[in-house]
């Protein structure tokens, strides 16, 4: 990771956070992206005390310019970007019958349409330079579906394939590397996002038995420490409790 610029989207809290500090300590620079400017400013401020190097962009991923600009941003300040962290992301809980379509729309701004921004912004300079790594964040709700989930393990179902269809047309064309991390319950303060009654009850009693973010930073730091030619295509990080 030493000397290597990496972005991190959904990088104010939770994995993002996590991650952005654990590339710091490996002596990486990062790039911070999310839509609250305090808790950025915050937490470069912690990296930099903690003789890292790191940069923010407060942009909203669900906006396309918003995301060219953090682009444009990183190869007029920082340098060339190695390393495309997608990771803002929601989940938001709730039953079909409740049709909380505000919800399902949020997520699919931010959990579909932000991951496809940022690979948008990001992509063409890649492809250019003929290396790089993308990983997107997914979930196990990528992989099997479970009580008020449905949206969201539906977003996530199109992160595995869109990854997948990544690998196979960039990684084999450009030399990209392509990589994904499918975490199962984490401690990230999600559960109390959600504002529908019962997707709330049920999240939180699911983040009973959470884990906590740095785990799935370390997953993180792990596939994008892979040496060229070597594409880590997904890593599934569970609490040893969760039955799913």
């Amino acid at each position: 990771m030493k000397n290597t610029v990496t972005v991190i989207t959904g990088a104010s809290s939770g994995i993002g956070a996590a991650t952005a500090e654990k590339i710091a300590e490996a002596g990486g620079k990062v790039v911070l992206v999310a839509r609250d400017e305090k808790k950025l400013l915050s937490l470069v401020d912690k990296i930099k005390k903690e003789g890292g190097e790191a940069y923010f962009q407060v942009a909203d991923v669900s906006e396309l310019e918003d995301m060219k600009r953090v682009s444009d941003y990183c190869k007029a300040e920082v340098g060339k970007v190695n390393n495309l962290v997608n990771n803002a992301g929601l989940m938001l809980f709730s039953y079909w019958k409740d049709a909380v379509v505000e919800d399902w729309n949020k997520m699919i701004d931010t959990n579909i349409k932000g991951y496809l921004h940022s690979i948008a912004a990001f992509l063409p300079d890649l492809i250019d330079q003929k290396s790089g790594h993308i990983l997107n964040m997914s979930s196990v709700a990528g992989i099997h579906t479970g009580d008020a989930s449905g949206v969201y393990s539906a977003t996530k179902f199109f992160i595995r394939g869109m990854t997948e269809s990544l690998r196979k047309e960039v990684g084999t064309q450009y030399n990209i590397q392509v990589s994904m991390v499918s975490p199962g319950v984490i401690d990230t303060g999600w559960a109390d996002k959600i504002e529908n009654k019962a997707g709330s009850e049920l999240a939180k009693e699911l983040n009973k038995g959470a884990i906590k973010p740095d785990v799935i930073a370390n997953a993180v730091v792990f596939a994008l420490s892979q040496p060229n030619g070597v594409a880590v295509n997904d890593i599934v990080v569970s609490p040893t409790g969760q039955n799913w």
